[in-house]
């Protein structure tokens, strides 16, 4: 099997993420932070070894001030729902994925307006429109840092600049960043920064994380059970536990804290290199094809490890079938990101997105490109 879909979730995971999450579920898998006995104990260690070990890869001062969540979607809707008021104004983008775009068109029938901000054909925004765009109730700019679709990489830092001499809330959507590129939220002004643990940092799904600005105050999306303050009617005021109540996902943060010691043993810049010549490579293969059409930047150090194009004569969806009968996993359609589909051209079929990971090789790449080729032969 050739499985080019990490986009969407990384696999394989590295040994220790499995063997870590199976040791927990046999030998002390329990309910942290709920009680005085050894085993609760031991979760709640590792619980607070993942927080730090996050805390180091995003240069976050206070690990407390990142929050579990259930996955990337989980988290934006927790930064979104909680940050924004009525009335305010909100500045976004036409690349955005559906957990940013869906919250926000909820949110209009409470009174928060929206700018959705076009990108050009890359994928990239115009730092001009974002400051044309500004209002005085202004809220927040909320942005994705990596495309899903494209894998354009936006200039965080400019932005994050941008946000902060003027007061306004960066909102980044980091799903498809965090653990590929490196990233420094006090370097780059992020007051909230929401990302998954399934994709680059080899977590299991089901794990997603929340940072949180020590000078933002987010109203809890849910209420519950904490472990803490347990006697009071009311949510606890303190990071993290006011933004996380219920049973955590204690299995799958041990192995996101594994993932995420991966990144540090095996080296981020190792991992990103070697994906970033897959990409150049898929890219120089799939451009030498007259019958594929690619979408977006082709400059693979520019962007994430991504490559969205289509075969002429095929619908995106119907190549993605064939591909899966050779054994070769993509994803297909439109990605959960609508919106770029009707500047990139393809809102009446989608794409076909190919996302290499660092468990790839080179001759899957090969055996790739000749399957495109077999499939478009013996249809043409």
């Amino acid at each position: 099997m050739i499985y080019f879909d990490n986009a969407a979730t990384s696999f394989p995971k590295p040994t220790s993420v499995y063997d870590s999450v199976d040791y927990c579920l046999r030998n002390y898998c329990s309910n942290p932070n709920r009680g005085s006995h050894n085993l609760s104990i031991k979760c709640e260690l590792k619980i607070i070894e993942c927080r730090e070990r996050l805390a180091k890869l995003l240069n976050v001062d206070d690990p407390m001030q990142i929050v579990f969540t259930s996955n990337a979607t989980d988290s934006l809707n927790i930064a979104i729902k909680g940050a924004l008021k009525p009335g305010d104004h909100v500045i976004t983008t036409m690349i955005e994925h559906n957990s940013v775009l869906r919250p926000l068109e909820s949110l209009k029938k409470i009174g928060i307006e929206t700018t959705f901000l076009p990108v050009d054909l890359y994928g990239y925004i115009s730092i001009d429109d974002i400051k044309n765009s500004i209002k005085k109730n202004t809220k927040a700019i909320i942005i994705n840092h990596g495309s899903n679709v494209l894998g354009t990489i936006q200039d965080i830092e400019v932005i994050g600049r941008l946000s902060k001499s003027l007061g306004i809330l960066l909102i980044v959507d980091g799903a498809q960043t965090v653990g590929y590129i490196d990233i420094d939220v006090k370097k780059m002004n992020i007051d909230i920064l929401a990302f998954p643990g399934h994709k680059s940092l080899f977590g299991l799904q089901g794990t997603g994380g929340l940072y949180v600005s020590k000078e933002i105050d987010l109203l809890p999306l849910k209420e519950g059970g904490t472990g803490s303050n347990s006697s009071s009617l009311l949510q606890p005021s303190f990071m993290p536990d006011k933004l996380e109540s219920g049973t955590m996902n204690t299995p799958g943060i041990i192995g996101l804290s594994e993932g995420v010691n991966f990144l540090f043993t095996e080296n981020l810049i190792k991992i990103r290199e070697h994906e970033i010549a897959l990409i150049k490579y898929l890219t120089e293969e799939l451009l030498k094809l007259p019958f594929i059409n690619i979408y977006g930047e082709l400059d693979a150090p520019k962007k994430t490890p991504v490559i969205s194009f289509n075969v002429e004569g095929f619908d995106s969806s119907e190549m993605g079938a064939f591909l899966s009968q050779h054994n070769i996993c993509v994803r297909t359609g439109y990605h959960c990101a609508p919106m770029i589909h009707k500047i990139i051209g393809t809102d009446k079929r989608g794409t076909i997105r190919i996302s290499p990971g660092y468990f790839n090789c080179f001759k899957d790449v090969e055996n790739f490109i000749d399957t495109i080729i077999q499939i478009f032969n013996m249809h043409f």
